[in-house]
């Protein structure tokens, strides 16, 4: 809808004034919240300076939103998130949170109109930003309670303690035979099928960037991925995920229709949805293995998965990896270390000028040593890929015609192209 401008100009007039005010709006609520609200009551004072601090950021959050005419993202709603799981922890009671809300709300709205002013102009303005900021208050309750529900559900006592005690015997390689663990499992579609296909996948939180670039101590971060694992599911269960003292763990049933290739693209997608609220990810995944009792082998070959990252995370799959790049990409400097000086110096100096003897020589690989497909991917004039592939032998002393050769000089290729893994420190 096309506002006037002198609507606009007092639209923007009254947003900023708010905005200026954002900590008075803040300390009011917060003074009300813990005033009226007997969950909150007798909290110590990290608790209400963290209240007083959500208050003002979803204030903010908003406005900003407004002045720059543009929409409320998740990355927007992360500290939201985040907070409504810091309350769940702490026990305080839905109800309690929600009320929460509805006084923000009402200092928030007592602002407005404080601020908005008598004239025609500013009465439109005003009038103009109830349903976009009525739209925002109705988000940001749905993005905390959903948080809070998903934490309560995920994380309460007696089936964190269950989920626990299922994810041990799962690793320890035996499926519990009878009583609620049993049910348990059957719940996420383990124990179910034969024969049973499973996938085993590490997870760590890495690091928590907020809208500023501050990456803020976060201990909420592991509960949020872990909720959101347990949605990547594709047997028609939730995924069993159990948050540990150092990374997640994640036990996924394929069931009878369910594919390792789908698996893995919704958990891409989950990864990239965390990121898009700040949270930076890494995931390992096993190979998939045919009963409960290979599951210890696949703990071990996610744990393996992990450790292949860079320390910006990502997603390694190991379904997805042929043997020749696993063990590139597990290799460690002194692989790198041993790769002839010639071949070095050559790959160093092809880089500079756009890899194209790298390349070629993988395109040369791809098409199993047949030099006219190999210029046809390349489309280059078979001429052109015979004097590269010359060119490459003469600076390496190395036969492109020898398999050992070759295999010498695609090693070195994909070990310069490989993001060295790099230790990282989960989010405690």
């Amino acid at each position: 809808m096309s506002i006037p401008e002198p609507v606009q100009v007092e639209r923007t007039r009254i947003v900023g004034s708010i905005y200026d005010h954002v900590d008075e709006i803040a300390d009011r609520s917060s003074s009300a919240i813990l005033a009226q609200i007997p969950g909150y009551a007798g909290r110590d004072r990290e608790f209400r300076a963290d209240v007083h601090d959500q208050v003002a950021r979803l204030c903010r959050t908003g406005l900003g939103a407004l002045l720059d005419q543009r929409r409320v993202t998740p990355a927007d709603l992360a500290s939201t998130r985040r907070a409504a799981v810091r309350r769940a922890r702490s026990g305080l009671p839905l109800v309690d949170y929600i009320t929460a809300f509805r006084l923000g709300q009402q200092a928030f709205w007592k602002s407005l109109v404080a601020h908005a002013g008598d004239s025609p102009a500013a009465r439109e303005a005003t009038l103009s930003m109830v349903l976009p900021l009525t739209r925002y208050c109705d988000l940001v309750s749905a993005h905390a309670t959903h948080a809070y529900l998903e934490f309560q559900q995920n994380q309460s006592a007696e089936a964190g303690r269950d989920g626990r005690d299922l994810m041990e015997c799962l690793l320890g390689g035996s499926l519990p035979e009878r009583g609620p663990l049993l049910a348990l499992a059957a719940t996420h579609g383990i124990g179910v099928t034969n024969p049973e296909r499973l996938v085993v996948v590490t997870a760590t939180a890495l690091s928590t960037r907020d809208r500023r670039g501050s990456e803020p101590a976060d201990t909420e971060a592991p509960h949020i991925a872990a909720a959101a694992l347990t949605r990547t599911a594709v047997n028609g269960h939730r995924t069993l995920t159990v948050v540990g003292d150092t990374d997640i763990v994640a036990v996924a049933g394929l069931g009878r229709t369910g594919t390792v290739e789908d698996l893995c693209a919704r958990l891409r997608r989950t990864r990239e949805a965390l990121a898009g609220e700040g949270i930076v990810t890494a995931l390992g995944i096993s190979t998939v293995l045919t009963g409960v009792d290979h599951l210890p082998r696949g703990r071990q070959e996610a744990r393996a998965a992990l450790e292949l990252l860079p320390d910006g995370g990502g997603v390694m799959a190991l379904p997805e990896l042929t043997p020749f790049r696993y063990l590139v990409l597990s290799s460690d400097e002194t692989a790198r270390t041993l790769v002839d000086s010639r071949i070095t110096r050559t790959l160093t100096e092809d880089q500079a000028k756009g890899a194209v003897l790298a390349d070629t020589i993988r395109a040369f690989v791809a098409a199993d040593m047949n030099l006219r497909e190999a210029a046809d991917a390349l489309r280059i004039h078979h001429n052109t890929a015979k004097y590269r592939l010359r060119r490459i032998q003469q600076l390496t002393g190395r036969n492109i015609r020898s398999v050992t050769d070759l295999v010498e000089l695609l090693v070195a290729i994909e070990l310069r192209a490989t993001p060295r893994p790099a230790a990282r420190q989960p989010s405690s």
